[in-house]
Protein backbone atom coordinates (compact mmCIF):
# COMPACT_ATOMS: atom_id res chain seq x y z
CA UNK A 1 0.00 0.00 0.00
CA UNK A 2 2.85 2.37 0.84
CA UNK A 3 4.55 1.57 -2.46
CA UNK A 4 1.32 2.33 -4.30
CA UNK A 5 0.96 5.65 -2.44
CA UNK A 6 4.56 6.62 -3.23
CA UNK A 7 4.04 5.78 -6.89
CA UNK A 8 0.80 7.76 -6.95
CA UNK A 9 2.52 10.79 -5.38
CA UNK A 10 5.37 10.50 -7.90
CA UNK A 11 2.90 10.52 -10.78
CA UNK A 12 1.27 13.63 -9.33
CA UNK A 13 4.65 15.38 -9.06
CA UNK A 14 5.56 14.52 -12.63
CA UNK A 15 2.16 15.71 -13.83
CA UNK A 16 2.68 18.92 -11.88
CA UNK A 17 6.04 19.51 -13.56
CA UNK A 18 4.43 19.11 -16.98
CA UNK A 19 1.78 21.60 -15.96
CA UNK A 20 4.46 24.12 -15.01
CA UNK A 21 6.25 23.55 -18.33
CA UNK A 22 2.99 24.04 -20.16
CA UNK A 23 2.79 27.52 -18.64
CA UNK A 24 6.19 28.41 -20.12
CA UNK A 25 4.89 30.36 -23.11
CA UNK A 26 7.17 32.42 -25.35
CA UNK A 27 6.08 35.21 -27.66
CA UNK A 28 7.77 35.91 -30.96
CA UNK A 29 9.53 38.92 -29.47
CA UNK A 30 10.85 36.84 -26.58
CA UNK A 31 12.22 34.27 -29.03
CA UNK A 32 13.93 37.00 -31.04
CA UNK A 33 15.37 38.71 -27.95
CA UNK A 34 16.72 35.41 -26.61
CA UNK A 35 18.34 34.56 -29.95
CA UNK A 36 19.99 37.96 -30.29
CA UNK A 37 21.44 37.61 -26.81
CA UNK A 38 22.54 33.97 -26.90
CA UNK A 39 23.20 32.97 -30.51
CA UNK A 40 26.83 31.86 -30.81
CA UNK A 41 27.26 33.06 -34.38
CA UNK A 42 26.04 36.52 -33.37
CA UNK A 43 28.57 36.49 -30.54
CA UNK A 44 31.31 35.56 -33.02
CA UNK A 45 30.29 38.39 -35.32
CA UNK A 46 30.37 40.72 -32.31
CA UNK A 47 33.99 39.69 -31.73
CA UNK A 48 34.75 40.74 -35.31
CA UNK A 49 33.25 44.14 -34.54
CA UNK A 50 35.33 44.40 -31.37
CA UNK A 51 38.43 43.61 -33.44
CA UNK A 52 37.51 46.48 -35.76
CA UNK A 53 37.26 48.82 -32.76
CA UNK A 54 40.78 47.84 -31.73
CA UNK A 55 41.99 48.54 -35.26
CA UNK A 56 40.55 52.05 -35.10
CA UNK A 57 42.18 52.69 -31.73
CA UNK A 58 45.53 51.48 -33.02
CA UNK A 59 45.32 53.63 -36.16
CA UNK A 60 44.70 56.70 -34.00
CA UNK A 61 47.54 55.73 -31.64
CA UNK A 62 49.95 55.47 -34.59
CA UNK A 63 49.76 59.27 -34.90
CA UNK A 64 51.17 59.74 -31.38
CA UNK A 65 54.89 59.94 -30.50
CA UNK A 66 56.53 56.74 -29.33
CA UNK A 67 58.80 56.54 -26.30
CA UNK A 68 61.34 53.80 -25.62
CA UNK A 69 63.95 53.36 -22.92
CA UNK A 70 67.10 51.21 -22.96
CA UNK A 71 69.21 49.95 -20.08
CA UNK A 72 72.36 47.82 -20.42
CA UNK A 73 74.92 46.33 -18.04
CA UNK A 74 78.27 45.20 -19.49
CA UNK A 75 81.26 43.40 -17.94
CA UNK A 76 84.75 43.82 -19.45
CA UNK A 77 87.84 41.67 -18.85
CA UNK A 78 91.51 42.00 -19.92
CA UNK A 79 94.02 44.72 -20.57
CA UNK A 80 92.95 48.32 -20.88
CA UNK A 81 94.53 51.79 -20.89
CA UNK A 82 94.62 53.42 -17.46
CA UNK A 83 94.73 57.06 -16.41
CA UNK A 84 98.59 57.09 -16.29
CA UNK A 85 98.75 55.95 -19.92
CA UNK A 86 99.76 52.36 -19.13
CA UNK A 87 98.05 49.07 -19.87
CA UNK A 88 96.88 46.82 -17.09
CA UNK A 89 94.60 43.85 -16.61
CA UNK A 90 91.41 45.50 -15.43
CA UNK A 91 87.99 43.99 -14.85
CA UNK A 92 85.21 46.56 -15.09
CA UNK A 93 81.48 46.89 -15.40
CA UNK A 94 79.48 49.64 -17.05
CA UNK A 95 75.88 50.68 -16.91
CA UNK A 96 74.33 52.41 -19.92
CA UNK A 97 70.89 53.87 -20.30
CA UNK A 98 68.93 56.04 -22.63
CA UNK A 99 65.53 57.03 -23.96
CA UNK A 100 64.32 57.99 -27.42
CA UNK A 101 61.13 59.27 -28.97
CA UNK A 102 59.94 59.78 -32.53
CA UNK A 103 56.84 61.28 -34.08
CA UNK A 104 55.77 61.46 -37.71
CA UNK A 105 55.05 65.04 -38.72
CA UNK A 106 53.88 64.32 -42.26
CA UNK A 107 53.82 61.28 -44.53
CA UNK A 108 51.44 62.07 -47.34
CA UNK A 109 48.39 61.89 -45.02
CA UNK A 110 48.86 58.12 -44.78
CA UNK A 111 48.17 58.00 -41.05
CA UNK A 112 45.04 60.17 -41.31
CA UNK A 113 43.67 58.15 -44.20
CA UNK A 114 44.39 54.92 -42.32
CA UNK A 115 42.30 56.15 -39.38
CA UNK A 116 39.42 57.02 -41.72
CA UNK A 117 39.70 53.66 -43.47
CA UNK A 118 39.63 51.73 -40.18
CA UNK A 119 36.56 53.71 -39.09
CA UNK A 120 34.79 52.82 -42.35
CA UNK A 121 35.74 49.15 -41.90
CA UNK A 122 34.33 49.24 -38.36
CA UNK A 123 31.04 50.73 -39.55
CA UNK A 124 30.84 48.05 -42.25
CA UNK A 125 31.43 45.37 -39.63
CA UNK A 126 28.62 46.81 -37.50
CA UNK A 127 26.29 46.62 -40.51
CA UNK A 128 27.37 43.00 -41.09
CA UNK A 129 26.40 42.26 -37.50
CA UNK A 130 23.00 43.87 -38.02
CA UNK A 131 22.46 41.88 -41.22
CA UNK A 132 23.25 38.68 -39.33
CA UNK A 133 20.74 39.63 -36.64
CA UNK A 134 18.13 40.37 -39.31
CA UNK A 135 18.62 36.92 -40.85
CA UNK A 136 18.19 35.30 -37.44
CA UNK A 137 15.00 37.27 -36.83
CA UNK A 138 13.55 36.27 -40.21
CA UNK A 139 14.38 32.60 -39.64
CA UNK A 140 12.77 32.67 -36.20
CA UNK A 141 9.67 34.39 -37.55
CA UNK A 142 9.39 31.75 -40.29
CA UNK A 143 9.74 28.93 -37.74
CA UNK A 144 7.25 30.62 -35.42
CA UNK A 145 4.64 30.86 -38.18
CA UNK A 146 5.35 27.27 -39.22
CA UNK A 147 4.46 26.16 -35.68
CA UNK A 148 1.22 28.15 -35.78
CA UNK A 149 0.40 26.65 -39.16
CA UNK A 150 1.15 23.11 -38.01
CA UNK A 151 -0.93 23.53 -34.86
CA UNK A 152 -3.89 24.76 -36.90
CA UNK A 153 -3.54 21.75 -39.18
CA UNK A 154 -3.73 19.62 -36.05
CA UNK A 155 -6.99 21.33 -35.11
CA UNK A 156 -8.40 20.71 -38.58
CA UNK A 157 -7.43 17.03 -38.44
CA UNK A 158 -8.87 16.64 -34.95
CA UNK A 159 -12.12 18.33 -36.04
CA UNK A 160 -12.35 15.90 -38.95
CA UNK A 161 -11.85 12.96 -36.60
CA UNK A 162 -14.56 14.27 -34.26
CA UNK A 163 -16.89 14.62 -37.21
CA UNK A 164 -16.08 11.11 -38.37
CA UNK A 165 -16.74 9.71 -34.89
CA UNK A 166 -20.18 11.30 -34.97
CA UNK A 167 -20.78 9.85 -38.39
CA UNK A 168 -19.67 6.40 -37.19
CA UNK A 169 -22.29 6.55 -34.46
CA UNK A 170 -25.01 7.53 -36.96
CA UNK A 171 -23.89 4.88 -39.44
CA UNK A 172 -23.81 2.26 -36.66
CA UNK A 173 -27.42 3.06 -35.86
CA UNK A 174 -28.43 2.93 -39.54
CA UNK A 175 -26.66 -0.39 -40.00
CA UNK A 176 -28.35 -1.85 -36.93
CA UNK A 177 -31.68 -0.57 -38.25
CA UNK A 178 -31.01 -2.19 -41.61
CA UNK A 179 -31.01 1.11 -43.52
CA UNK A 180 -27.35 0.78 -44.59
CA UNK A 181 -25.10 -2.12 -45.40
CA UNK A 182 -22.32 -2.97 -42.97
CA UNK A 183 -19.76 -2.06 -45.66
CA UNK A 184 -20.69 1.61 -45.23
CA UNK A 185 -19.68 1.41 -41.56
CA UNK A 186 -16.40 -0.30 -42.42
CA UNK A 187 -15.63 2.38 -44.98
CA UNK A 188 -16.27 5.14 -42.44
CA UNK A 189 -14.09 3.39 -39.88
CA UNK A 190 -11.32 3.08 -42.48
CA UNK A 191 -11.67 6.80 -43.11
CA UNK A 192 -11.25 7.41 -39.38
CA UNK A 193 -8.02 5.39 -39.40
CA UNK A 194 -6.68 7.49 -42.28
CA UNK A 195 -7.61 10.69 -40.46
CA UNK A 196 -5.90 9.50 -37.29
CA UNK A 197 -2.76 8.85 -39.31
CA UNK A 198 -3.00 12.35 -40.74
CA UNK A 199 -3.34 13.73 -37.21
CA UNK A 200 -0.17 11.87 -36.21
CA UNK A 201 1.63 13.36 -39.22
CA UNK A 202 0.41 16.84 -38.30
CA UNK A 203 1.62 16.41 -34.72
CA UNK A 204 5.00 15.26 -36.01
CA UNK A 205 5.14 18.35 -38.21
CA UNK A 206 4.47 20.50 -35.15
CA UNK A 207 7.22 18.78 -33.18
CA UNK A 208 9.70 19.25 -36.03
CA UNK A 209 8.75 22.94 -36.25
CA UNK A 210 9.40 23.31 -32.52
CA UNK A 211 12.71 21.49 -32.91
CA UNK A 212 13.74 23.96 -35.62
CA UNK A 213 13.07 26.99 -33.45
CA UNK A 214 14.80 25.37 -30.45
CA UNK A 215 17.90 24.82 -32.56
CA UNK A 216 17.80 28.39 -33.87
CA UNK A 217 17.72 29.55 -30.26
CA UNK A 218 20.51 27.12 -29.27
CA UNK A 219 18.10 25.65 -26.69
CA UNK A 220 18.06 21.94 -25.76
CA UNK A 221 14.71 20.18 -25.96
CA UNK A 222 14.84 19.77 -22.17
CA UNK A 223 14.27 23.55 -21.90
CA UNK A 224 11.34 23.50 -24.31
CA UNK A 225 8.43 25.92 -24.28
CA UNK A 226 5.14 26.57 -26.02
CA UNK A 227 4.72 29.53 -28.31
CA UNK A 228 2.17 32.23 -27.73
CA UNK A 229 -0.74 32.21 -30.15
CA UNK A 230 -1.07 35.85 -31.23
CA UNK A 231 -4.04 37.42 -32.94
CA UNK A 232 -3.00 37.29 -36.58
CA UNK A 233 -3.82 40.16 -38.94
CA UNK A 234 -7.06 39.77 -40.84
CA UNK A 235 -6.71 39.17 -44.57
CA UNK A 236 -9.33 41.12 -46.49
CA UNK A 237 -10.40 40.74 -50.08
CA UNK A 238 -9.46 44.34 -50.83
CA UNK A 239 -6.03 43.99 -49.19
CA UNK A 240 -3.28 45.96 -50.89
CA UNK A 241 0.48 45.69 -50.56
CA UNK A 242 3.21 48.23 -51.04
CA UNK A 243 4.60 47.96 -54.53
CA UNK A 244 7.89 46.05 -54.77
CA UNK A 245 9.59 49.02 -56.45
CA UNK A 246 8.63 51.33 -53.58
CA UNK A 247 9.87 48.80 -51.04
CA UNK A 248 13.18 48.52 -52.89
CA UNK A 249 13.63 52.28 -53.06
CA UNK A 250 13.24 52.51 -49.31
CA UNK A 251 15.22 49.35 -48.54
CA UNK A 252 18.22 50.55 -50.53
CA UNK A 253 18.63 53.32 -47.93
CA UNK A 254 18.07 51.29 -44.76
CA UNK A 255 19.22 47.72 -45.34
CA UNK A 256 22.50 46.89 -43.52
CA UNK A 257 23.92 44.75 -46.34
CA UNK A 258 23.69 47.73 -48.70
CA UNK A 259 25.22 50.09 -46.15
CA UNK A 260 28.06 47.62 -45.52
CA UNK A 261 28.79 47.36 -49.25
CA UNK A 262 28.75 51.16 -49.63
CA UNK A 263 31.11 51.58 -46.67
CA UNK A 264 33.55 49.07 -48.14
CA UNK A 265 33.66 51.04 -51.40
CA UNK A 266 34.57 54.14 -49.38
CA UNK A 267 37.16 52.11 -47.47
CA UNK A 268 38.71 51.00 -50.76
CA UNK A 269 38.92 54.65 -51.85
CA UNK A 270 40.80 55.43 -48.64
CA UNK A 271 43.14 52.54 -49.34
CA UNK A 272 43.92 54.15 -52.69
CA UNK A 273 44.69 57.45 -50.89
CA UNK A 274 47.01 55.55 -48.54
CA UNK A 275 48.79 53.91 -51.45
CA UNK A 276 49.26 57.29 -53.16
CA UNK A 277 50.59 58.78 -49.94
CA UNK A 278 53.69 56.57 -50.14
CA UNK A 279 54.82 58.53 -53.22
CA UNK A 280 55.51 61.60 -51.10
CA UNK A 281 58.43 62.31 -48.73
CA UNK A 282 57.88 61.75 -45.03
CA UNK A 283 59.11 64.03 -42.24
CA UNK A 284 59.62 62.89 -38.66
CA UNK A 285 60.94 64.46 -35.46
CA UNK A 286 63.18 62.48 -33.12
CA UNK A 287 64.81 63.07 -29.74
CA UNK A 288 67.08 60.95 -27.53
CA UNK A 289 68.98 60.90 -24.27
CA UNK A 290 72.03 58.74 -23.35
CA UNK A 291 74.12 58.21 -20.20
CA UNK A 292 76.90 55.95 -18.97
CA UNK A 293 78.45 54.77 -15.69
CA UNK A 294 81.65 52.68 -15.38
CA UNK A 295 82.93 51.42 -12.05
CA UNK A 296 86.60 51.91 -13.13
CA UNK A 297 86.39 55.49 -14.32
CA UNK A 298 88.75 57.73 -12.31
CA UNK A 299 90.15 61.24 -12.46
CA UNK A 300 93.78 62.30 -13.19
CA UNK A 301 94.65 61.57 -9.60
CA UNK A 302 93.46 57.99 -9.82
CA UNK A 303 90.41 58.63 -7.68
CA UNK A 304 87.28 56.76 -8.79
CA UNK A 305 84.60 59.11 -10.10
CA UNK A 306 81.32 58.75 -8.12
CA UNK A 307 78.15 57.48 -9.73
CA UNK A 308 76.33 60.83 -9.55
CA UNK A 309 79.23 62.73 -11.10
CA UNK A 310 79.48 60.27 -13.97
CA UNK A 311 75.79 60.62 -14.73
CA UNK A 312 76.21 64.39 -14.68
CA UNK A 313 79.28 64.37 -16.93
CA UNK A 314 78.31 61.58 -19.37
CA UNK A 315 74.72 62.59 -20.14
CA UNK A 316 74.00 63.41 -23.78
CA UNK A 317 70.80 64.40 -25.53
CA UNK A 318 69.82 65.20 -29.07
CA UNK A 319 66.95 66.25 -31.26
CA UNK A 320 66.60 66.23 -35.02
CA UNK A 321 64.42 66.05 -38.09
CA UNK A 322 64.49 63.20 -40.58
CA UNK A 323 63.29 63.59 -44.15
CA UNK A 324 62.77 60.39 -46.09
CA UNK A 325 62.45 60.90 -49.85
CA UNK A 326 61.32 57.88 -51.90
CA UNK A 327 63.29 57.65 -55.14
CA UNK A 328 62.97 54.05 -56.30
CA UNK A 329 61.31 51.24 -54.34
CA UNK A 330 61.10 48.46 -56.94
CA UNK A 331 57.67 49.66 -58.14
CA UNK A 332 56.02 48.75 -54.82
CA UNK A 333 54.13 52.05 -54.63
CA UNK A 334 53.00 51.81 -58.25
CA UNK A 335 51.77 48.26 -57.73
CA UNK A 336 50.00 49.26 -54.51
CA UNK A 337 48.15 52.06 -56.30
CA UNK A 338 47.14 49.71 -59.11
CA UNK A 339 45.89 47.07 -56.65
CA UNK A 340 43.93 49.67 -54.69
CA UNK A 341 42.27 50.85 -57.90
CA UNK A 342 41.29 47.28 -58.75
CA UNK A 343 39.92 46.81 -55.25
CA UNK A 344 37.64 49.83 -55.66
CA UNK A 345 36.21 48.31 -58.84
CA UNK A 346 35.75 44.97 -57.06
CA UNK A 347 33.82 46.51 -54.16
CA UNK A 348 31.69 48.54 -56.56
CA UNK A 349 30.73 45.28 -58.27
CA UNK A 350 29.95 43.79 -54.85
CA UNK A 351 27.74 46.78 -54.07
CA UNK A 352 25.87 46.33 -57.33
CA UNK A 353 25.51 42.62 -56.62
CA UNK A 354 24.12 43.36 -53.16
CA UNK A 355 21.58 45.74 -54.70
CA UNK A 356 20.58 43.16 -57.30
CA UNK A 357 20.18 40.44 -54.67
CA UNK A 358 18.06 42.76 -52.50
CA UNK A 359 15.89 43.72 -55.46
CA UNK A 360 15.38 40.07 -56.43
CA UNK A 361 14.55 39.09 -52.85
CA UNK A 362 11.97 41.88 -52.58
CA UNK A 363 10.47 41.05 -55.97
CA UNK A 364 10.31 37.37 -54.99
CA UNK A 365 8.70 38.16 -51.64
CA UNK A 366 6.19 40.49 -53.32
CA UNK A 367 5.33 37.93 -56.00
CA UNK A 368 4.97 35.16 -53.42
CA UNK A 369 2.80 37.37 -51.21
CA UNK A 370 0.58 38.32 -54.14
CA UNK A 371 0.27 34.68 -55.19
CA UNK A 372 -0.50 33.63 -51.61
CA UNK A 373 -3.15 36.35 -51.36
CA UNK A 374 -4.83 35.23 -54.58
CA UNK A 375 -4.60 31.64 -53.40
CA UNK A 376 -6.13 32.64 -50.07
CA UNK A 377 -9.09 34.34 -51.74
CA UNK A 378 -9.67 31.35 -54.00
CA UNK A 379 -9.23 28.89 -51.12
CA UNK A 380 -11.63 30.88 -48.97
CA UNK A 381 -14.28 30.59 -51.66
CA UNK A 382 -13.44 26.93 -52.14
CA UNK A 383 -13.81 26.19 -48.42
CA UNK A 384 -17.16 27.96 -48.34
CA UNK A 385 -18.37 25.94 -51.33
CA UNK A 386 -16.92 22.69 -49.98
CA UNK A 387 -18.57 23.21 -46.59
CA UNK A 388 -21.93 23.69 -48.25
CA UNK A 389 -21.34 20.73 -50.54
CA UNK A 390 -20.29 18.52 -47.63
CA UNK A 391 -23.33 19.55 -45.60
CA UNK A 392 -25.54 18.55 -48.50
CA UNK A 393 -23.57 15.30 -48.98
CA UNK A 394 -23.85 14.47 -45.30
CA UNK A 395 -27.61 14.93 -45.34
CA UNK A 396 -27.97 12.66 -48.36
CA UNK A 397 -25.62 10.08 -46.82
CA UNK A 398 -27.56 10.04 -43.57
CA UNK A 399 -30.72 9.07 -45.43
CA UNK A 400 -28.94 6.46 -47.52
CA UNK A 401 -28.91 8.34 -50.82
CA UNK A 402 -25.09 8.30 -51.14
CA UNK A 403 -22.44 5.68 -50.54
CA UNK A 404 -19.71 6.00 -47.92
CA UNK A 405 -17.15 6.40 -50.73
CA UNK A 406 -18.94 9.52 -52.00
CA UNK A 407 -19.26 10.81 -48.45
CA UNK A 408 -15.54 10.32 -47.74
CA UNK A 409 -14.58 11.92 -51.04
CA UNK A 410 -16.59 15.04 -50.21
CA UNK A 411 -15.10 15.16 -46.74
CA UNK A 412 -11.55 14.76 -48.05
CA UNK A 413 -12.15 17.57 -50.53
CA UNK A 414 -13.20 19.81 -47.66
CA UNK A 415 -10.10 18.88 -45.64
CA UNK A 416 -7.80 19.62 -48.57
CA UNK A 417 -9.51 22.98 -49.13
CA UNK A 418 -9.13 23.89 -45.45
CA UNK A 419 -5.45 22.94 -45.50
CA UNK A 420 -4.86 24.99 -48.67
CA UNK A 421 -6.56 27.95 -47.01
CA UNK A 422 -4.32 27.72 -43.96
CA UNK A 423 -1.18 27.37 -46.04
CA UNK A 424 -2.09 30.39 -48.19
CA UNK A 425 -2.92 32.39 -45.06
CA UNK A 426 0.42 31.81 -43.34
CA UNK A 427 2.37 32.15 -46.57
CA UNK A 428 0.77 35.54 -47.17
CA UNK A 429 1.41 36.71 -43.59
CA UNK A 430 5.07 35.67 -43.71
CA UNK A 431 5.74 37.25 -47.13
CA UNK A 432 4.10 40.53 -46.11
CA UNK A 433 6.16 40.53 -42.92
CA UNK A 434 9.28 40.15 -45.07
CA UNK A 435 8.19 43.13 -47.18
CA UNK A 436 7.54 45.16 -44.01
CA UNK A 437 10.96 44.14 -42.71
CA UNK A 438 12.67 45.31 -45.89
CA UNK A 439 10.70 48.53 -45.53
CA UNK A 440 12.19 49.13 -42.08
CA UNK A 441 9.20 47.88 -40.04
CA UNK A 442 10.09 45.45 -37.20
CA UNK A 443 8.64 41.94 -37.31
CA UNK A 444 5.68 41.68 -34.96
CA UNK A 445 2.69 39.36 -34.61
Amino acid sequence: MKKFSALFIGVLLISGSFAVDAQNVWSLQKCIDYALENNIQIKQQTLTTNYGENQVKQAKSDKLPNLNAQLGNDYSFGRSLTYDNTYKNVNSSSLTGGASTNVTLWNGFTLSNTVKQRELDLQASIQDLQKFKDDIMLNIAASYLEILFAEELELVSQAQINLTLQQINRTQQLVEAGSLARGALLEIEAQKAREELQLVNDKNRTQLAYLTIFQLLELPIAESFKIEKPKLPEIKANSSMINAIDVFRNAINVRPEIKAAQLRVKSAVRQLDIAKGYRYPSLSLGANYYNLFNNKYSDIYGKRIPFGNQLKNNGRSGVGLTLNVPIFNRNQVKTGISNATLQIADYEYRLQTARNVLRKDIEQAYTNALAAFNRFISSEKAVSSMEEAFRYTEEKFNVGMLTSVEYNLSKNNLTVAQSDLLQAKYEYIFRTKILDFYNGIPIEL
